[in-house]
Order: C-alpha cells, then structure tokens, then sequence
C-alpha cells in the first residue's frame, strides 16, 4: 500500500496558531522545532498494545506495533513504515553528525531519524518520537476510518475476522428514493456551494458535512484542521426528470476553480478540495465524462484538478452550518456561478 491509496496522502500542516493551540509543548517543540524527547520517559518506548500509529498533527497513519521492536535506545523504533511514501528522508547535518532525519510527508511533522542498524531484511531502524505520534488499538481501527488495516491484525491473531471489519463500505445515503437521485460534491467551503446548489431547479433538498475522511463522526474544528482527511461536501437530493447528473456536474464546475489543489481562493487545506464522490458506476462514467468536457471547452487557464472517488460514509455537519448562508445573509462566501 502507497500513500496514494489512503486518503490523507493529501494531508497539509495546519497554521502555526492552530498548532499551538492543539499540541502539548512537548508535541510541538518535537513536530514542529525538531526537539527530541527524552529516552525511556516517553509515552510509547515500552509500548506493546496491537495497532497502528498516525501523525499527531494530521492523523497520516505512519507506523504499525507488527513492525516494532524494542531496539534498546529507549524511544519507539520500528522496521519500517506503514505506507509507503508517507515517512520522507531528509539529510540532517545538525548536531556536528551526518544523519538522516524522517519526516511526515503531508504535514511535514518531525518524527525522528532513521538508521541502518535494524533487524529484518531491510535492516532499519525508525527511531522515532513518542510526541509525534499518536496510537490507535487495534479493536479501533475500523471506527477510526483505517479499516483497510484490520487484516493485518487478523492474520496475526490480535483480531477476530468479521464481516463488519469489511473495507469498502458503500456509504449510507438513506435520502434516494423512487424518482431521486443523489450526488456528493466537494468544491471548497461549503456554505457557498450549498448557498449556490438550492437555486438549481431540480434540487430537492442539500445537507452539508464531512466525506472522504479516516475518522468517525468529525467534528466542523477537526475538519477545518486537516486532520481528519475529510472534504467539506454537500449531499443534494434531485429529480432527474428535472435536472439529470450530469447538468448538476456541469453546475459544480460553474461554481467554483476545479484547476486549484487543496484551495479555494483564500480557503487552503485538504478540506477544501475539489472532488465528486461518485455512488454507482454510472455515475463515475458521467464524472469522467464531464470533467474531460471542462479541461477541453478551456475555460480555465490550468487543468481540472477535481478528484473523481468512490463515496465514503458522509456525516453530516453541525446543524450551525446547514443553510448557514440563508441564517446569515451577508455571511463568508467565496463562490459565485460563472457563466
């Protein structure tokens, strides 16, 4: 498994503020100073419980207790990385030595440094920071959103096997009914798009929340840290005899930049990205075929960016946000619908 296969692959650091306001003193001076905690008096040095652990700052799974060991050096070591791609070398000349720093790729967290003095046929040894790490059970893995690590865990015997552990889930709409259909869609701040989406005739009814994320039942806060790999979305309910999946594309594309990565306008992290979370194949086939249709007609000066995905579970955001723009005329919107 490569980071391009988990969702917080795209994982950005937060504001410095937003840091200090979340970490302990210790996890920032080591994630963000590059400090370096003490040995033998720290969280997860003598840790042996199964499960995996992620970035303190992002929630990017990072490493896994099947890899670790006790290396002697009185701080968490492990073999090797969980995903590939995820962890990135960096040459260290600090300190008067020559060493290789590791860091988090998508929030560029310190974690600590790698060696070439490990067991196993790699012969690594990740030493790294219990401060920059944060430990999910095993037996949490699948309501925490990494379930595709559950059978790791089963074929070493530390889990059960159970159909609910299954990965893939189709997501729970519970809104289409005879004669409607739904659509997911993420196109930065989701105030302005649903603002936008209930002026399309054929829009039954929106709801705005949380989707394509690692963890359960997120919270507006956690979201708008990035630590959740979540992208605030609207889920619309429309009549297709009215307005078919492909206009609503086409409305999507209209009311936001499909060309910027992880941004709209001043709006910038991975819960702002552009991206069509698809519920059937033929709504992958429609997705494909409009987004080509926009990158040709060239209307925008760069590229469409926009993710086309498999819908995850969708939660719904805190009642404050849903219509938040008709409860506060005037309020933050940053989207407007081109011609």
């Amino acid at each position: 498994m490569s980071s391009e296969d988990f969702p917080m692959s795209g994982a950005v650091r937060p504001t410095d503020d937003a840091l200090k306001a979340e970490l302990d003193e210790m996890q920032y001076k080591v994630t963000q100073c590059s400090a370096t905690e003490p040995p033998f008096a720290n969280e997860y040095w003598n840790h042996k419980a199964p499960g995996i652990y992620i970035d303190v700052v992002s929630g990017e799974p990072l490493f896994s207790s099947l890899d670790k060991f006790d290396s002697g050096s009185g701080w968490p070591s492990f073999t090797k990385p969980l995903v590939e791609g995820t962890v990135v070398d960096i040459e260290d000349r600090s300190h008067g030595m020559k060493r290789t720093e590791v860091r988090s790729k998508g929030a560029d967290s310190h974690l600590g440094h790698v060696f070439d003095d490990g067991p196993g046929p790699g012969g690594q040894r990740y030493c790294i920071n219990s401060a920059s790490l944060r430990f999910v059970p095993a037996e949490d893995l699948e309501s925490e959103g990494f379930g595709q690590f559950v059978p790791a865990f089963v074929e070493a015997g530390f889990l059960e096997p159970s159909s609910s552990s299954a990965v893939g889930a189709s997501v729970e709409t519970g809104r289409q009914s005879a004669g409607t259909e739904e659509a997911i869609l993420a196109a930065g701040c989701f105030w302005g798009v649903e603002h936008l989406f209930l002026d399309l005739d054929g829009v039954l009814s929106t709801e705005v929340g949380y989707t394509g994320g690692h963890t359960k039942d997120p919270a507006y806060r956690e979201v708008t840290m990035g630590r959740t790999g979540h992208a605030e979305s609207v889920r619309l309910v429309f009549d297709p005899s009215r307005v078919s999946y492909e206009q609503v594309l086409d409305y999507f594309f209209r009311l936001h930049d499909p060309t910027t990565r992880n941004r709209q306008h001043n709006d910038i992290g991975t819960q702002y990205r552009s991206a069509i979370f698809y519920l059937s194949e033929a709504q992958r086939k429609s997705a494909e075929k409009v987004k080509i249709a926009v990158d040709r007609k060239g209307d925008f000066k760069n590229s469409v960016v926009t993710e086309i995905v498999e819908a995850s579970p969708f939660w719904s955001a805190e009642e404050k946000h849903q219509e938040y723009l008709e409860k506060n005329p005037g309020g933050y919107m940053c989207h407007f619908l081109r011609d």
